[in-house]
Formats: C-alpha cells, structure tokens, sequence
C-alpha cells in the first residue's frame, strides 16, 4: 500500500509538471529562499539536520518504539555491546560452551561477537551513557545524516547539500532499519561519508584537519563494513595518489606535512588499535574474531570467486540447517549462470527499494532520458564522472557477494545521494515547450517525501498496511518480535537465577534463534541453553545447580515455557502461572 501510495504522488506530480507547471511557484520561491539563505551557513546546517534526524526519531517512539533484537547479528552486536559496556574487550570462554553455541558469536578461544567492534562501540556507548544500546543507534543516526550533509557540501553547492540532508533524514534516518534496530548500517555510512567528503577539501585546501577526517572514515569502515569499505575505498585511493602525483598538487613537502603524514599517523593508530583487539579476542593481531566464525562453522564463503570449504561438524542441528541447507545450497546455485543472475537482480531490487523507491527513482529516470542527443561520458562533469566510476566499483564488489543487506552498500549512502542530486539539478532546469515542468517535478520530489513520511507515521490510525518487502525505507513497522525478550522479561522478574533449555522441532525458524546471553553468562539473571542429550543437560543443571530450571518449546504457539524434568530430582520447584 505504501509503496504504491508513493508511486502514485510521483505519477501525479509528474503529470502535473506538463500541465500545470507554474502551480505553487510564489510559495516555492518563498521557501526555497529561506532555504538558500539557510544552507548558506554551512556548519549550522550540518548541525540542523543531525538534530532534526535526533528530533524527528524521538518524537516517533509512540509510533516506532525501542526496537527488540530480532535478526542474528543484532544479538552478536549486543553482546559486544554489554562487554565493551563492562569495560572489557572479550570474555573468556565459558566451560560449558558447547551448549550456548548460536549465530553471530564466537566462543573459542575467547567468547565475543563475530563481527568488527564499531556497531558494539556505539550500543555500549548508548548502554553506558543512557542505560540502553538504543539511545547509541539513535545518536548515530543523527551523526549519519551529518556527515551526509558534509559530505555534499564538498561536492555540491550549499543549497543542494542541505536537501541531500533533509532527504536523508527521511529515508535513513527515521523509519529505516538503520534507526530501529541493533543491525548497523549507519556506522558505514558516516564512515563513507568522512572519506568522499575529505577528498574535495584535501585537494582545495590541504587541511591536516580534513585528512584526519579521512583516516577516520576508513578507520570507521575497517571497524563496521571492512569488505565493502574496502572497495569503496579503491576508487578514492587512486584519485588522491593521481592529484598528490598530478600537476594541480602543491609543493610535495606541503603534501607530505598536511596530508599524507597525518593520514598516515592515523591509520597506523587505528591498525595498532585493530591488532591488539583482534589479538585479545582470538589470539593473534592478524585474526580477525570475523574468520574464526567462518572457519569454525562456515562450510560456504561469502565471496563467490572463492572455492567451497570442508564441512565443519556441528553440535547442534539449526547450526546445521543455517551453515549447510542455507550457506552452501545458496553458495552451489548462485555459482551457476541462473543462479548469479536471480541473485543479481533480487540485489538490485533491494537497493532502489532501500536507497531510492519511486520518488527518488522517476525524477533520475526523466534526468536521463532529457540528456541531450549525443551525449557522451566525457560530457559528464568531472566531479560526476568520479562519482559514477566510484558507485560502480562499489557495484563490482556487491556483485561478488554472496548475501546482501542495504546496509552491506551503507558506505555509498551519501554517494547515491550525491548522483540523485547531481540528477535532479540536472533536470530543474529542463523545460517542456518553454514550460518549468523539470522545475516543478524537483520541487515535488521533497514534499513527496514529506507526505510519506506524515503517512507513515500515521499509518496505524489511517489502516494503512505496510509491507517491509517492498520499501524498507518507509516500511520498518515497530518491534518485532518472536517472543523472546517478554518471556526474558518474566523471568527477569522472577526470584532467584533461571536457565532455559530451548528446545526446537525440526521445522523450526532459524531466524528466531532463542540462545544468545549476556558477556558474563555465569552471573546473568537469565541464561539460555541449547536441548542436548540428557546426560549433557544434566551436566549443564549441575553446573548451575542455583538455578531454576526451564524448558521452553519454541515452535509452540505461542511458545510455552514448563518446568524442567530430570530424573533424580536434580531441579527443584515447579512452575507457577501466575509468575509467568
């Protein structure tokens, strides 16, 4: 309903533009001069839109409240979270391990999250500052729109820089994944962000300041996408060395001092830094927490160009079904050419969904076809040219990936931003038969997103239906939840330390994985636990012989939660309905 709603305002204010093109234009001309003047002060309005981004998403919890970890990766990013929290970097690994096995986490030779530390940097800093790793998403959905509006600001006039930024804060920043949920999405973006936006200042000004904002940028990609950081940063790369080495550059002792000796500086910091995280988590500097999950439960890569691997054995079967029936079938058929090619399509389908959707796609899409006969690559600006080759190469690696995610694309953010501008400038000032109507197609492209965004936000009163399937930007529809965090609510609760033995049926949902625990598992209120053989399950009750025991069979429904039986009475106390 969404997505059609969207279709239809673009149709109709495109239909407008021919017929009635000069509609608004005093009220347009009003607001469009404030808003030059406004954009005119580039650090307030960096400042604004990031507040509006902060402003806007706050003002959304009665409609949109605190998320609840649903996806794998959120429950890793969480643990990281609650380590770093406690001042830790990992944790050791639990002797009984085997049995609190999951996605997303590693266990040996030190228990933590798979992935790169950023997005558990910034939950732990919401969870210590705020009390919950919400409050770190929300703020650093408010610093992602800032950084895009900086970053435009380097590659495009003030005035096309402040829209690029309102337009992010309405399809990344409010109702998007990346501000309502654990998953990351935003940190890649500001990473992003920082390193496009460098580049054009670094060649007009060499500031030491502007290079450190770089070596931030890519030190914050290192840390949240390094593959797609990685990629995305190839094409920066060769631009800075060609100007460092071209004729346009200054004196090289002046490069040396402003930019490439602070960059350097940086890097090597942020290097030093990784190494000794990754050395403390899985023992060598070179290691990242990242390859030990690959090679100890992989039996696919992620990248299609790399050969299959040895099938690890696993303990429990949804590690199988996931690792197995889901990596490596993936892996087999989107090696083959029809394979690559549904898999390269669906790709394309959830990036516009995500980065674009109608709005933002019709008005690009009349830019293009209003180019002038004969129109050629090298009648493209130079900055546009960059910028095309850059998102293209960025492309290149996606293709090569074996899952995507819009946030997996999250460093070229404001980089789609960027081209979706340089579109639509193109096209304010296309006419038709003499008449503005490219001038009032642009003009509606905002008020469009405006108007969904109102919509949205009152979808539940209006009966709207929303479907996250076909435009996640708009469609992120509240806490979901499989059932999980109330039932970890109610036995919070409960007096006394409880552990939960989660059993699961054979057609169990491997997207409702129940056994995830907090960094210091033996002194959680709640810990939960894989159903093994019975001697392995008493083994674990005697470990924690203090605590009541639970069994919870997930596939009911709803799921039910029972007294754990065990023979010899090595569990006490029963269940009582009314504590749960």
């Amino acid at each position: 309903m969404m997505l059609l709603i969207e279709f239809c305002l673009t149709l109709c204010a495109v239909l407008a533009g021919f017929i009635f093109p000069a509609a608004g234009s005093r009220w347009f001309e009003t607001i469009e001069g404030r808003f030059a003047a406004l954009a005119q002060h580039r650090f307030v309005s960096v400042v604004i839109v990031g507040l509006l981004a902060l402003t806007l998403r706050a003002a959304l919890l009665p409609v949109l409240p605190v998320p609840e970890p649903v996806v794998h990766d959120e429950f890793g990013y969480l643990l990281a979270a609650d380590t770093f929290a406690h001042g830790r970097l990992t944790n050791p690994t639990h002797p009984m391990w085997q049995h609190f096995e999951t996605f997303s986490v590693i266990h040996k030779p030190t228990y933590q999250c798979f992935a790169q530390p950023a997005q558990g940097l910034i939950l732990a800093f919401g969870k210590v500052l705020f009390g919950h790793p919400f409050w770190g998403v929300w703020l650093n959905a408010g610093a992602m729109c800032a950084a895009i509006c900086w970053m435009l600001q380097g590659w495009l006039s003030p005035g096309w820089a402040l829209l690029g930024g309102f337009l992010a804060v309405l399809r990344f920043g409010t109702f998007a994944y990346w501000a309502n949920s654990y998953w990351g999405g935003a940190a890649g973006a500001i990473g992003g962000a920082l390193v496009l936006g460098a580049l054009p200042r670094i060649k007009r000004s060499q500031r030491v300041r502007d290079a450190l904002l770089m070596g931030m940028g890519l030190a914050i990609l290192a840390n949240s996408r390094p593959y797609e950081g990685f990629v995305f940063s190839l094409p920066v790369a060769v631009a800075l060395f060609a100007w460092l080495l071209g004729k346009e550059s200054p004196a090289l002792q002046v490069t040396l001092r402003r930019v490439v000796a602070p960059l350097c500086l940086f890097l090597a910091l942020a290097a030093i830094a990784m190494g000794y995280y990754f050395w403390r988590v899985t023992g060598s500097p070179f290691r990242m927490p990242y390859q030990v999950e690959r090679e100890t439960y992989a039996a696919a890569p992620l990248l299609l160009w790399q050969g299959p691997k040895q099938q690890p054995s696993y303990r429990h079967e949804v590690l199988y079904r996931i690792y197995v029936n889901g990596e490596l079938t993936r892996f087999r058929v989107a090696r083959t050419l029809g394979g690559f090619a549904f898999l390269t399509v669906q790709k394309i389908y959830e990036m516009w969904s995500f980065y674009l959707g109608p709005a933002l796609t019709v008005p690009a899409l009349i830019a293009i076809l209003t180019l002038p006969y004969g129109f050629s690559w090298r009648d493209f600006q130079k900055r546009t040219r960059f910028l095309l080759l850059a998102f293209f190469v960025s492309l290149a690696g996606l293709a090569a990936e074996l899952y995507y995610e819009p946030h997996y694309l999250s460093p070229c953010a404001a980089l789609i931003v960027a081209l979706l501008l340089v579109a639509i400038h193109h096209l304010h000032g296309w006419q038709w038969r003499g008449k503005p109507t490219g001038l009032f197609v642009t003009r509606a492209v905002p008020v469009i997103c405006v108007v969904m965004f109102v919509l949205r936000a009152a979808a539940a009163p209006l009966h709207l239906q929303l479907s996250e399937f076909y435009s996640p930007a708009w469609h992120q529809s509240g806490s979901q939840s499989f059932g999980r965090t109330a039932i970890n609510r109610d036995l919070d609760r409960l007096p006394g330390r409880q552990l939960v033995v989660v059993h699961y049926r054979p057609e169990h949902d491997l997207f409702q994985e129940w056994v995830y625990n907090d960094a210091d598992i033996d002194n959680s209120k709640v810990v939960w636990a894989h159903d093994m053989s019975p001697a392995e399950n008493e083994e674990l009750i005697k470990y924690f012989r203090d605590r009541r025991v639970w069994l919870l069979e997930a596939d009911e429904h709803p799921p039910k939660l029972t007294q754990y039986q065990l023979p010899g009475n090595v569990n006490s106390g029963e269940m009582d309905k009314s504590e749960h």
